[in-house]
């Protein structure tokens, strides 16, 4: 939970290719494994996540913070954070060729917020 969305009940469910990742990502490919492990029903254990609670997610990933900028009738969804989630969501695609629903926490914002994030390349990201 961050404390962006702490107080955010609803999930949504978006396609993984919908998600924009503005921010090449550092990994701990071990992490990885163990929520990919999670998301097909044998939970396993990682450096940040103990057996009991990996367990007791039923095969779902916390959801992941993605900002929703709506431009020019458009919406499109961007995440900075959730790094190994979104790793693990992409193999399960990979391995099973279907599209994946992600988890997600929406947040929404325009593109003057977004760019704060991500400066002058914003001009590349929007039709």
């Amino acid at each position: 939970m961050s404390i962006q969305t702490g107080g955010l009940l609803r999930v949504s469910h978006i396609p993984l290719s919908q998600i924009r990742r503005p921010i090449a990502p550092v990994l701990d490919y071990q992490k990885i494994d163990a929520m990919v492990s999670t998301l097909k029903g044998t939970p396993q254990a990682s450096k940040t996540c103990t057996l009991e609670d990996a367990t007791a997610m039923n095969s779902e990933l916390p959801p992941i913070d993605v900002l929703c900028v709506r431009d020019q009738g458009e919406t499109y969804y961007f995440a900075f954070g959730g790094c190994h989630r979104f790793q693990a969501y992409d193999r399960i695609r990979d391995q099973t060729g279907e599209e994946v629903q992600v988890r997600c926490k929406l947040i929404p914002a325009t593109k003057s917020q977004l760019k704060l994030y991500v400066g002058s390349s914003i001009d590349d990201m929007f039709p």
